[in-house]
């Protein structure tokens, strides 16, 4: 059964139940109201009637419109009745006359009751005293008060269930049209299984409250709020997919050049030992060459796999050092290796201290060092600066380290995906010149590990990245 039909029901019931307690209140009220005003005429009764009793000792007229009156000397507990020979105005059963007659003598106060006469129907009884030791008893029928209850009945129960169709059938209407907007909500989450989340699932959102109240509204927001970080976290799955499915590839296609070498010069080197052992140590030397280039591989993908999971602990090693002493170091070990080319280094005044891991900071140093050589023409000038940015201790001090080169630059298309794993600017560098694509990959990492960024600048003729790490402790 839908929502709102139950609901509708329900609100039905619970009117149905409004409905009685407010006609039984009514039908009690308006039986006490018809009671006292026929209490007040009976009370008006008898004091004419009182005056026929005094005089004549009796009431001396004709049932009144089914009405009977009756007095009664009462002596002790025991009620006789006074009337002539010809009193017509006294029922047939008198015995509930009498029984009230006795009863306000003993009392002592006039009262009223409802009684049924045999053969005559249901009364309301007045005892009233009209001298010492006589009462004076009326008996007025109910007939009308059972009448007009009967037609209030009627018309209570025909208004009531009109109202409760009314309401039930205006409820439902008002009801189907406030749950629309869930009804809404729930065509657009069966949209979610063929994966529309575009601004075309969204549910409106009306100002002031709309059909459905603020709520309602309050609903809708939430909805196309979870929508909109469903289709946020879908686009990242996807991409992270993506991004998975390529670098499992490329580690694959990287991974396999070393080891068809290794399976070469393996069978070169079972060669040469039978038949040439002159060639048995060249082949021998290059079989250890590609091995090591194999492990430096895996090296590099296993540290990228430990910062991805967050293995801070394990890559990193937290010592209190001078980044300044670290840039230094690695100008020498570059003039060394890369003689020419000419590299000025710049370092501000002072020692530039800060935690991080030596031996990860050289390296990210070193890449980007190695990159400026291995991308260059001889003879390309590369500079190298340190400084310092924000004061010190107010918590936004950061160490800046700048690598930079006047060679060819890197195309603009090219610098947003240069950080890749293994993404090359030029496809067609040998791996042997090239590296394996990974370098800039694990210095970002490495980077972002220290808590700090590492960007790229410049265009044709200059390139900068830019590399800086928070001073006061990493995150």
């Amino acid at each position: 059964m839908p929502l709102g039909t139950r609901l509708a029901l329900g609100l039905g019931v619970l009117s149905l139940v409004v409905f009685a307690v407010v006609g039984t209140a009514l039908s009690t009220y308006m039986r006490d109201y018809l009671e006292r005003q026929l209490d007040d005429q009976m009370r008006l009764v008898q004091i004419t009637q009182s005056k026929d009793v005094l005089a004549h000792g009796a009431v001396q007229r004709k049932p009144y419109f089914g009405w009977y009156t009756a007095a009664y000397e009462v002596s002790g507990s025991t009620a006789r009745l006074r009337a002539p020979d010809d009193a017509d105005d006294v029922p047939e059963d008198a015995g509930e006359l009498a029984a009230v007659a006795e009863l306000r003598s003993t009392t002592g106060e006039d009262l009223f009751r409802t009684a049924h006469l045999r053969g005559q129907g249901t009364y309301r009884l007045r005892a009233c005293e009209v001298e010492s030791g006589v009462v004076l008893v009326t008996a007025a029928p109910t007939t009308d008060i059972r009448a007009t209850m009967r037609q209030l009945y009627t018309v209570q129960i025909v208004a009531f269930a009109l109202a409760l169709v009314a309401l039930v059938l205006s409820g439902r209407a008002m009801l189907r049209r406030g749950l629309k907007p869930i009804g809404d909500m729930a065509h657009t989450a069966r949209g979610i299984t063929s994966h529309d989340l575009t601004d075309s699932a969204r549910l409106p959102v009306r100002a002031g409250g709309g059909d459905g109240g603020p709520e309602v509204e309050e609903l809708r927001t939430a909805f196309n709020t979870m929508l909109e970080h469903i289709d946020d976290a879908l686009v990242v799955r996807t991409r992270a997919e993506q991004r998975l499915r390529r670098f499992v590839a490329d580690a694959s296609h990287e991974l396999r050049t070393p080891l068809t070498s290794v399976r070469g010069y393996a069978d070169l080197f079972q060669y040469a030992a039978a038949h040439s052992p002159e060639e048995r140590d060249k082949h021998l030397g290059r079989l250890r060459a590609e091995a090591a280039r194999m492990s430096v591989l895996l090296d590099d993908l296993l540290l990228l796999a430990r910062l991805d999971a967050a293995e801070v602990e394990e890559p990193l090693r937290l010592t209190e050092t001078d980044l300044g002493e670290l840039v230094r170091q690695a100008a020498d070990a570059f003039r060394a290796g890369h003689p020419d080319r000419p590299l000025t280094v710049t370092a501000g005044a002072g020692p530039v201290r800060l935690r991080l891991d030596p031996l990860r900071v050289r390296q990210v140093l070193d890449n980007l060092l190695t990159n400026a050589a291995v991308h260059t023409p001889a003879g390309t000038r590369v500079r190298l600066e340190v400084t310092r940015e924000g004061a010190a201790g107010s918590g936004t001090a950061t160490a800046v380290v700048r690598v930079a080169d006047e060679g060819p630059g890197i195309p603009a298309e090219d610098r947003e995906r240069v950080f890749d794993r293994f993404y090359r600017v030029d496809k067609a560098r040998s791996r042997d010149r090239g590296g394996s694509g990974l370098g800039l990959a694990v210095a970002r990492s490495l980077v972002a590990a220290h808590g700090g960024t590492i960007e790229l600048t410049g265009g044709p003729g200059s390139t900068v990245f830019t590399v800086r790490l928070p001073i006061g402790g990493t995150v």
